[in-house]
C-alpha cells in the first residue's frame, strides 16, 4: 500500500478530489503516523452526489428486488475475494488486531450483503383477504438515502446499511468517518468492481459539520440513517425532523452485565471480559457496568481482573479519545473509586491504554452513568434482584446488556424487565440478523436489522382492489 494511501470521494463511478481542492489527515492510531489522506468535503460535493444518485435511483429500483439481490451477491463475492486486504486496511485505520477485523470486522461486512440478498429473495408477499377485496402492499424505494456511520467498526456498520438500502432500490450517499476512511474508499472500488451502476453509492470524506450535516439537511435527501454518539444524534433529529425525513438513530449505550448468584463463574468470567474489552471497549454494545451479586464478588474480582490483565486488545482510535478516557480514570478517583487494574499507557507513540477495572464507585456516579467508549469497565455489588433492576435501569441510556445466571429461564424474565433494546442471556453479543436492533431513551430512534431494515429503507403502499360487482 502507498504511504500515505490517497483516499478520494466516490460520486457518480468516478474518484474525485473535494471541489474545494482541500484534504486532511488520517492518523493512524497504533503509532500516531499519518497513514492516509482524504478530500475535505463540503455541501458543493453533496450537491453533487446527490445529482448523481437521482440519475441512477429511477432505473434501479425499477429492476426486480431479485435483481437487485444477485448485485448484492456480486459484491460480497468481491468482498470476500478482497478479504484479507480490507483486514489489513481496517486494522490500519483502527487499530485493532488484524485477526478481528479479518475475522469479525471483514467477515460481517460479507454477511450483511449475503444475509439481505437472500432476505430478498424470499420474503413473501403481503397481502391481505377481505370478504370483497384483496389488499396488496408494495415496498417502493425511499428515493435518495443518507447514511452516516462511525469509526469503531468503520466497514461493518456501513455495510449494515448500504445493503438494505440498494436491496429496496434506492441510491445512496453515505459519509464515513473522517478519522477511518480507507475501507470505505476501498468498499466503492470494490462495489464498482462489482459492477453496481454509477451513482448508487456515493462516499464522501470530511468532517461532520461541514459533510454531514450538508448531507441531513439536503432537502431531496429523503431518509437518514445515523450511527454516532447522542450528543450528534441529537443534531442529526433537530435538522432532519422538521424536514419529516425518514430517521434512523443508534446511539450511545452504558450496558449493563448482570451477574446473578446461581451464575457459573467459569463461564462467566470470560464472557464478561469479552464484552468489556473487545475493540478496547469501543463498541456500543459493550458492557461497561458490570453489576455482580455480593455473595459472588469476592470468588469473581481477582478471577476477572487476572482475566483482563490477559485480554489483549490495541489501542484506543486517537489522542483526543484517549484524553477522554483518561479524564474518566482521573474522575473515578476523584468520586472514590479504586482502579484495580489498568488505564495506563503502552509504550511507543500509538494510543494505548491498558484495560481498567473500577471498583468502589457508587452506581449513580458520572463514571457508571455516563459513556466512556474505552477500555474501562466499573464493578457494582447488588443483593436482590430489585437492586440490580434498578442499578440497571438508573442511566439516560438503553441499547443493550446481558444477564448470566444458570437458570436461563430466571435470566430470561429479569432481561425482559430492563429498560433496553436488545439482551443476551448467557451469552453476548451473539447475533441474528433478522432480529431488531436499535435502543430505547437517549440510545437511540428506531431499529435495523432484517425486515425492520427493509421497512425503513421502502415506503409502504397499500393497493386495495374490490371483487367485481
Amino acid at each position: 500500500m502507498p504511504s500515505p494511501i490517497h483516499v478520494l470521494n466516490a460520486i457518480g463511478g468516478t474518484w474525485q478530489e473535494a471541489e474545494s481542492g482541500q484534504r486532511m489527515d488520517n492518523v493512524g492510531p497504533k503509532d500516531g503516523t499519518v497513514v492516509a489522506t482524504l478530500p475535505r468535503s463540503d455541501g458543493k460535493d453533496v450537491e453533487a452526489a446527490v445529482i448523481a444518485a437521482e440519475a441512477a435511483q429511477p432505473a434501479w429500483g425499477a429492476l426486480p428486488i431479485t435483481d437487485r439481490a444477485d448485485m448484492l451477491d456480486r459484491i460480497a463475492d468481491v468482498m470476500e475475494a478482497n478479504a484479507d486486504a480490507l483486514a489489513e486496511l481496517e486494522a490500519l485505520d483502527t487499530g485493532k488486531p488484524w485477526e478481528v477485523a479479518r475475522h469479525v470486522d471483514i467477515d460481517r461486512c460479507i454477511r450483511n450483503f449475503r444475509f439481505f440478498a437472500e432476505l430478498g429473495r424470499t420474503r413473501p408477499e403481503q397481502t391481505f383477504a377481505m370478504d370483497d377485496a384483496m389488499n396488496y402492499v408494495l415496498r417502493k424505494p425511499v428515493g435518495v438515502v443518507g447514511l452516516i456511520s462511525p469509526w469503531n467498526l468503520p466497514l461493518y456498520l456501513l455495510t449494515w446499511k448500504v445493503a438494505p438500502a440498494l436491496l429496496m432500490g434506492n441510491a445512496i450517499v453515505a459519509k464515513p468517518s473522517e478519522i477511518t476512511p480507507l475501507t470505505a474508499h476501498r468498499f466503492s472500488e470494490l462495489a464498482d468492481e462489482a459492477g453496481l451502476p454509477a451513482g448508487l453509492l456515493n462516499v464522501l470524506h470530511g468532517l461532520g459539520p461541514e459533510v454531514g450535516q450538508p448531507i441531513v439537511e439536503h432537502p431531496r435527501i429523503t431518509a437518514i440513517s445515523f450511527t454516532g454518539g447522542t450528543a450528534t444524534g441529537r443534531i442529526v433529529a433537530a435538522t432532519a425532523a422538521p424536514m419529516f425525513k425518514k430517521l434512523s438513530l443508534e446511539l450511545g449505550g452504558k450496558n449493563a452485565t448482570v451477574i446473578l448468584e446461581d451464575a457459573d463463574l467459569d463461564t462467566v468470567v470470560p464472557g464478561v471480559v469479552r464484552a468489556g474489552f473487545l475493540n478496547s471497549g469501543q463498541i456500543c454494545l459493550c458492557g461497561s457496568r458490570v453489576l455482580i451479586h455480593a455473595s459472588l464478588y469476592d470468588a469473581f474480582l481477582p478471577r476477572f481482573v487476572e482475566a483482563v490483565e490477559a485480554f489483549g486488545i490495541g489501542p484506543v482510535i486517537s489522542a483526543d479519545h484517549r484524553d477522554k478516557v483518561e479524564g474518566y480514570l482521573a474522575l473515578a478517583l476523584e468520586e472514590g473509586g479504586q482502579i484495580l487494574t489498568g488505564g495506563t499507557r503502552g509504550e511507543g507513540t500509538g494510543f494505548h491504554l491498558t484495560p481498567a477495572v473500577i471498583a468502589g464507585l457508587s452506581p449513580d456516579s458520572r463514571c457508571a452513568t455516563e459513556e466512556i467508549f474505552g477500555p474501562v469497565v466499573t464493578v457494582h455489588t447488588f443483593q436482590t434482584e430489585e437492586e440490580a433492576l434498578a442499578i440497571t435501569n438508573g442511566t439516560e441510556y438503553g441499547l443493550a446488556g446481558s444477564v448470566w445466571t444458570s437458570d436461563a429461564e430466571r435470566g430470561r424474565r429479569f432481561a425482559a424487565q430492563m429498560d433496553t433494546g436488545m439482551v443476551w442471556v448467557n451469552t453476548w453479543l451473539h447475533r441474528d440478523l433478522r432480529v431488531p436492533f436499535g435502543g430505547v431513551k437517549h440510545s437511540g430512534v428506531g431499529r435495523e436489522g432484517g425486515e425492520w431494515s427493509l421497512g425503513f429503507f421502502s415506503e409502504a403502499v397499500n393497493i386495495c382492489v374490490a371483487d367485481k360487482a
